[in-house]
């Protein structure tokens, strides 16, 4: 695996999650990681990880979805390292849609954390980016399916899908933008230690690699990504779903039906 010894990896959302492995992933790989998280206590738990895996880290509390909060962030980065290697903006969350009575308040916050906070951080880390910097955005299979009620969260990532390609090119020489559109990746176990997933032989079976994905299989993606080994690939989305969205099912299909009552 690559080699990251004393880069600096930026993550939004790192405090849990996909985000925490992220950081860890990174912090293992020689990185000093930088990461924003509007969950206090798990942040501070994870800083002390970080520590212990000898990362020099910084944790910052802050909602992604505040201006200001971002933008003492990027100070920070600034103030404690000098520059940026890599970032990825993760943070992201869905508060429903037009069936549960998701308001226009509700629709705003999540394109302002999932789509106008990888723009403003991507655009205040720029002065301190430098050789083979790379940006990765985390989209989601969303982008392109959806379940009912879940406008809020698959317009934010289509807007991150769509950011991506945009800042691939405004910024082509410079950095190099590409995304991850995660499928199901179950992330319980990164939010509580004690937590233990669950899951029907049918869970199994629509993915065509036959296991439900990992938050490791995201972060071993992030670090492909990261590696200026790999600098042929850009402005592109990556789908690490276990193939589950190339499955075409009819009914009568292995044993599905739609009920209807």
């Amino acid at each position: 695996m690559s080699d990251f010894k004393n880069k600096i990896i930026v993550i939004t959302g790192g405090a849990n999650g996909i985000g925490r492995c992220l950081t860890r992933t990174f912090a293992e790989l020689g990185a000093h990681v930088a990461f924003l998280d509007i969950d206090r206590e798990a942040g501070e738990m994870n800083l002390l990880k970080l520590k212990e895996l000898g990362s020099d880290a910084l944790f910052y509390h802050g909602d992604a979805a505040d201006k200001a909060a971002l933008e003492g962030f990027a100070a920070s980065i600034k103030e404690k390292y000098g520059r940026a290697d890599i970032l990825v903006n993760n943070a992201c969350k869905g508060l429903g849609g037009i069936l549960s009575g998701c308001s226009y308040e509700d629709f705003d916050y999540v394109l302002r954390l999932g789509v106008a906070a990888p723009y403003w951080l991507t655009k205040l880390l720029l002065p301190l980016f430098g050789k083979d910097a790379a940006v990765i955005n985390i989209s989601s299979t969303r982008a392109e399916m959806s379940q009912a009620d879940t406008e809020s969260y698959t317009a934010a990532k289509g807007g991150i899908s769509a950011l991506t390609h945009g800042l691939a090119m405004s910024l082509s020489g410079k950095v190099r933008v590409n995304g991850i559109a995660p499928g199901w990746i179950e992330v319980g176990p990164w939010h509580d230690e004690n937590f233990v997933p669950s899951y029907t032989g049918a869970d199994l079976l629509q993915h065509p690699s036959g296991r439900v994905g990992d938050p490791t299989d995201i972060a071993r993606t992030a670090v492909f990504l990261a590696d200026p080994r790999n600098s042929f690939i850009n402005g592109q989305i990556l789908t690490v779903d276990g193939g589950m969205t190339k499955k075409m099912i009819y009914a009568g299909d292995e044993g599905w039906s739609l009920y209807t009552p």
